[in-house]
């Protein structure tokens, strides 16, 4: 078998839109018996949550949906830049942090370029928020995760 395909999600402070889509992609992954063929993790631009389990609205509600989110929150760093092959932003602020940091610009693109039906590029940070922006950027993270899996792993 060849190599995994490497997925690093990427947010802000890796505790509400990236532990989503990598607990969406996974569980994606797994419900399509193609897991073994992706490496999946998650990470933020800032380091002030490190160590932290996702926010609770975030685990909220991916649990309503059967989704577990396994990571804490880490930071990104110039090892991961060579480590994956993707490495997929929430929004085109964090893309640009990525660069700033030294990451190749040919890996990077944002979540919602897979779901073009989609109205925005950006998936919204819902951290200053209520529970009604986590459904909606469980929503919007859920139809990014279908494009992505179908463009690296098409059925």
């Amino acid at each position: 078998m060849s190599q995994r395909t490497s997925i690093l999600f990427i947010c802000m402070g890796n505790i509400c839109r990236s532990p989503l889509a990598e607990g969406l992609f996974l569980h994606k992954i797994n419900a399509r018996r193609v897991a073994s063929r992706f490496h999946v993790d998650s990470a933020g631009t800032g380091n002030w949550h490190a160590g932290e389990r996702p926010d609770p609205r975030s685990l909220e509600v991916a649990k309503r949906r059967g989704v577990a989110l396994p990571g804490r929150a880490r930071q990104a760093t110039t090892e991961d830049f060579a480590q994956f092959d993707h490495l997929i932003c929430m929004d085109g602020v964090n893309r640009r942090h990525l660069i700033a940091m030294g990451a190749p610009e040919a890996k990077i693109r944002l979540l919602l370029s897979y779901a073009p039906e989609c109205a925005v590029t950006d998936v919204p940070d819902p951290y200053t928020g209520d529970l009604d922006g986590f459904e909606l950027v469980f929503s919007l993270v859920d139809r990014g995760c279908d494009g992505l899996l179908e463009a690296l792993a098409p059925e």
